[in-house]
């Protein structure tokens, strides 16, 4: 099954995550599919970046995103 979800990238103590297209057996740090966007909750305002596009494709497709992501996608379109 795909999945859309966090990878966790950045350092210690400063933590950015990438929004990641990827199979659903892989593990967080695995191979991964597409990256469509990232979240940095270091700024202010928090920097949410999706690409709308890619992301309604691959829900097409059937990709199930997880709930951080699905309410930071609504977070970037506001």
């Amino acid at each position: 099954m795909i999945t859309i979800r966090l990878k966790k990238t950045g350092t210690k103590n400063r933590k950015q995550w990438r929004i990641v297209v990827m199979d659903s057996r892989r593990g967080r740090g695995g191979s991964l599919l597409e990256e469509i966007g990232f979240f940095n909750p270091h700024t202010e305002p928090p920097k949410i970046q999706v690409n709308q596009e890619s992301y309604a494709e691959w829900t097409r497709r059937g990709a199930q995103p997880s709930v951080v992501v699905r309410s930071l996608v609504k977070q970037a379109k506001s």
